[in-house]
């Protein structure tokens, strides 16, 4: 018993110490000197992007955790092709799907005027601006690190192997969030995030039609808009609230309303872990919004430039 208690202990230890490099470049007042205008600057034209259009709070969301999949949180998704680099933004899981990107550009502009140089990087203006569209849409405050640097290349391939796919089963979507040191907990909390926004026919049209698993009068209703074929985009919300931070998403998987199959995975009805987390944040918002923030903090940690690696991208679009 001794042993294994010293054991864990250094175990705990190597986890605690590994975890603190990774972020020991990264402070939630890392601005505040240098240019302490930027965060207020974020939240004012995330928020009136979102009175603009609601929907664009998912959207800011969703380009965050699409740049964190693929190889880190470092704003490589925010870079446009080259003739010598393809990047992320054409990518299956990206193409004619995450948007925001003016947005992101408005606020670069802005923040290079105000900071009176080009010093927030823009992998931090993602993460802060996932963070302000949470608040804005009734979600509660988290305090994000930053320091983060760009990345000077993308990668198509990376974002087409790493991004997971709505049509995966629980033993994928669980694999997936392991590679990325993100654990069940992480997987079935961050799929919180579908709380808000839509999905196109495209993503959900084989369930509508071909799953059994799907509540009969919710698939009707679904395929009244989405006929089997034409109609791609049409876009359906991912829960009943889809301009709102709440619970109702799980509570959708409970009554075998997710919209798309990598949704309803979490919630199978046969007990299983998944299936207890699910009932567990629907029946306990606080703790929802709690520990969506510890995981949305966990997500946007991963894989960071730091220091003197990659760069302050001038324009969130292109390499200086």
């Amino acid at each position: 018993m001794a042993i294994s208690i010293k054991f864990l202990i250094t175990y705990l230890t190597l986890i605690f110490s590994i975890f603190s490099l990774i972020t020991a470049d990264l402070t939630i007042d890392f601005y505040d000197e240098i240019c302490p205008e930027a965060l207020p600057t974020i939240q004012t034209l995330v928020e009136s992007a979102i009175l603009d259009e609601a929907r664009m709070g998912a959207s800011l969301v969703r380009l965050h955790f699409h740049d964190c999949f693929v190889n880190g949180c470092d704003g490589s998704v925010l870079l446009d092709d080259t003739p010598t680099m393809t990047g992320e933004k054409t990518a299956k899981p990206n193409n004619n799907s995450i948007r925001g990107f003016e947005v992101i550009d408005s606020i670069k502009s802005m923040l290079n005027d105000i900071c009176q140089g080009n010093v927030v990087s823009c992998a931090d203006i993602l993460a802060v601006a996932a963070r302000d569209s949470i608040v804005a849409l009734g979600g509660v405050p988290y305090d994000v690190l930053l320091g983060r640097r760009d990345a000077t290349t993308a990668s198509l391939s990376a974002a087409n192997s790493n991004i997971p796919a709505p049509t995966f089963n629980l033993s994928q979507l669980v694999a997936n969030f392991d590679s990325h040191g993100l654990s069940m907990q992480d997987l079935v909390i961050l799929a919180g995030a579908h709380t808000l926004g839509f999905a196109r026919c495209t993503f959900f049209r084989n369930r509508i039609y071909n799953e059994s698993t799907m509540d009969p009068a919710y698939a009707a209703s679904l395929q009244s808009i989405c006929p089997l074929s034409g109609e791609d985009d049409v876009l359906a919300s991912l829960d009943g609230t889809p301009d709102s931070v709440d619970t109702v998403y799980y509570q959708g998987l409970i009554q075998s309303q997710g919209l798309l199959d990598s949704d309803q995975q979490l919630f199978q009805g046969d007990g299983s872990d998944t299936d207890s987390l699910v009932q567990f944040y629907s029946d306990n918002s606080l703790s929802f919004w709690s520990d969506f923030g510890d995981a949305m903090i966990k997500m946007g940690n991963l894989n960071l430039l730091t220091g003197d690696d990659g760069e302050i991208r001038e324009n969130c679009r292109v390499v200086n």
